[in-house]
């Protein structure tokens, strides 16, 4: 493929929402996998955001966990988080700035708060009562509370510590076991998040190969023509794949985090609104270096899909026709040219590592500028007592969070781009219909094997035909060779009578029946060809023969020795199941030709076609083949195109083309005397 032929590829496009629609549409099949997906999203955010509160609370009210004594102040009273001992309220100081309103510093200074620090618990054991009774100077007790001075609790020996903040302790032991709970929770929710999603991404994928697959073989051979093999295959595996990576990757994932970014926001604003609105004052950069990484990655991903394509394409056409590049010694020209395109491919995915290497490290560079900037305001804070330790522990945590998504949905967004690629180049090619119209409702109950054609004109191209007001007629069981110089349409001929192209005008007839009146399978059940080039599958001889047909191992047999094939396939290591490599090299060319001809007997067509079929057999090959084409041929119609007279010699009838044109009919003998057209091929062949 030439480098200018492979430029006519469009470049993709972004997003694009009715392609999303599209693709939105194979979800159907998966909803309910989709909708457990989402279930189990949502919880798995919600345990996400839970822990870094969990830890919070944690520091705060059980390993902190000390009061601030409000005199004798009864507004507070009501709050269940304090404490009246007498005539004086206790605070939590992590609620105090919350309960209050303004910072420790101020109330201290105008004589409502006391400037020591409490720890504050409820008397309910004998270990208590006898601690209370054993340092009655240190102890404030009121109503089975007690509070104690921080400063006086650090005189306490390591056990008596214990005792004053044994509720603490068990308390901190129910946190720990609830965050481990919350993590196996996140645990189990993420693994069914990535497993459903991975489910539905498969299924999506095979749904659409499978679609992609029955559209392209439906395509008429006009279609097929002009797309490369490797552009094919590009399509359904390398595309697919990007779409199944937006679906097991991108979706959910984009879903996550943005909940997980809008939840981060909602937990700083209600933990605590100042120190919240400072790290939302840092986002703007990260907003700006966004949207600009967003523009040069959709642009690296819109070359490195086109030029993968261009990659596979070359590769494809190339490597199938390496013969060709050998026997003329062009594998220096065919390196320079792959050189290029992988270059440029090279080139491409460069670009792309270098948004990426840019982009990475500063969103690092931001997020630690962030933190920074939160830890300096929130120590500040701190020291006055706006913020507790726990709340400032849990931002620094709760930023990392919210930047993790940050950087996710701009890895996440290249996948979108890719699969956006992708998938415009998926559904451009299900856009493409070509396909030769099967409408027929006629059935053939039993084929004859009757073909006429009447004025048959046709061409490839408008204004250039191939075929003429082509007429003939072939009887039941009859044989027809059509013979003529190179380019005279005889493998056209073969072509329109199983309908790869349709006839410009005129009709082609079975059995009375015009042909585009009989479904295609019904069509080529009844008429088939024996190729010039024989294609075989990678499989088994026997797999080859049958083609998924069913088969009995008798009928099997018998083709295969009608077409005098068993005398090689007996040879064979592993007899009729011996492996066929790719191309069949492992086998000759003739005897390539015997299989197709063991093919067409076991599927028992009425009309046989034979396409040049023994154009490329050795004399020996050729020997056994005319030993069976009698039985090949007997009771069946059959249209022999071929070069070699030899092959034809004996037919009932003998059609000869030229341009176009049928110029002669008659049999060997009848047209030998007329000393036409036939009689100077014949000649050529056969001058002594």
């Amino acid at each position: 493929m030439s480098e200018r032929h492979m430029d006519h590829e469009e470049i993709i496009k972004g997003y694009d929402p009715v392609i999303m629609r599209r693709l939105v549409r194979f979800l159907r099949p998966y909803v309910v996998p989709v909708i457990g997906a989402v279930f189990a999203l949502i919880i798995s955010t919600t345990g996400d955001l839970l822990i870094p509160v969990v830890i919070q609370n944690a520091i705060d009210t059980k390993i902190i966990g000390t009061y601030g004594r409000l005199l004798d102040d009864d507004s507070y009273i009501n709050d269940d988080t304090v404490f009246r001992i007498g005539d004086d309220v206790y605070v939590p100081d992590h609620r105090l700035v919350r309960t209050v309103g303004v910072d420790r510093h101020v109330l201290e200074q105008s004589g409502v708060l006391s400037p020591d620090a409490f720890h504050v618990f409820e008397i309910e054991t004998a270990a208590h009562r006898d601690l209370i009774a054993r340092y009655p100077d240190i102890f404030v007790v009121d109503a089975g509370t007690a509070a104690i001075e921080v400063t006086n609790f650090r005189t306490l020996s390591d056990a008596e510590k214990m005792t004053v903040r044994a509720a603490d302790f068990a308390g901190l032991l129910t946190l720990v076991i609830g965050f481990l709970g919350i993590l196996c929770a996140v645990l189990i929710f993420t693994f069914l998040q990535v497993y459903l999603m991975a489910y539905t991404g498969q299924g999506v994928m095979k749904d659409l190969r499978l679609t992609l697959f029955d559209h392209t073989v439906n395509q008429s051979i006009s279609y097929l023509s002009r797309h490369p093999v490797g552009k094919l295959v590009t399509r359904m595996t390398n595309d697919v794949e990007t779409i199944n990576e937006l679906f097991t990757n991108v979706l959910i994932s984009l879903m996550r985090d943005v909940a997980m970014m809008v939840g981060v926001l909602l937990v700083l604003f209600l933990m605590n609104p100042r120190l919240a609105l400072v790290a939302v004052l840092t986002l703007p950069p990260v907003i700006i270096s966004m949207a600009f990484f967003r523009v040069r990655a959709r642009e690296a991903y819109r070359r490195v899909r086109l030029l993968v394509s261009r990659v596979n394409a070359f590769l494809a056409e190339h490597i199938s026709g390496i013969s060709v590049v050998q026997i003329f010694a062009n594998e220096d020209a065919t390196r320079a040219v792959f050189g290029r395109s992988n270059s440029g491919l090279l080139s491409a995915h460069l670009q792309e590592m270098y948004v990426f290497a840019v982009f990475r490290p500063l969103l690092d560079l931001l997020l630690s500028v962030s933190i920074g900037v939160v830890v300096y305001y929130g120590a500040s804070t701190y020291i006055t007592g706006l913020v507790s330790l726990g709340v400032l522990i849990a931002f620094i945590n709760l930023l990392r969070r919210f930047y993790q998504p940050v950087m996710d949905i701009a890895e996440k967004f290249t996948i979108l781009q890719s699969a956006m690629a992708g998938s415009e180049r998926v559904f451009q090619l299900l856009d493409e219909k070509e396909r030769i119209p099967d409408e027929g409702t006629g059935r053939l109950r039993r084929v004859e094997g009757k073909i006429e054609f009447r004025s048959v004109s046709f061409s490839y191209k408008p204004g250039e035909p191939v075929l003429k007001n082509v007429s003939f007629t072939a009887q039941p069981g009859e044989t027809i060779a059509i013979v003529g110089y190179t380019g005279a349409g005889k493998t056209t001929i073969a072509s329109l009578l199983t309908r790869f192209w349709d006839i410009d005008s005129g009709n082609i007839l079975l059995d009375g029946n015009d042909i585009r009146s009989i479904p295609l399978h019904e069509l080529r059940t009844a008429i088939q060809p024996i190729q010039q080039d024989v294609f075989l599958f990678n499989e088994t001889i026997r797999e080859n023969i049958v083609l998924g047909a069913a088969v009995s191992e008798t009928s099997l047999r018998h083709a295969v020795e009608t077409a005098q094939a068993h005398h090689f396939i007996d040879h064979l290591p592993d007899g009729i199941d011996t492996h066929l490599e790719e191309g069949a090299v492992n086998i000759s060319t003739g005897q390539r030709q015997l299989i197709s001809f063991a093919r067409i007997i076991a599927n028992d067509p009425r009309v046989i076609i034979m396409d040049e079929a023994t154009s490329s057999i050795d004399t020996e090959t050729e020997v056994l083949i005319q030993k069976g084409m009698h039985a090949v041929l007997e009771g069946r119609t059959s249209l022999v195109i071929a070069h070699r007279l030899s092959t034809i010699k004996y037919s009932d009838k003998i059609i000869v083309l030229s341009n176009g044109e049928v110029v002669e009919q008659g049999t060997h003998d009848e047209l030998i005397d007329r000393r036409g057209l036939y009689f100077n091929l014949y000649r050529l062949q056969y001058h002594e």
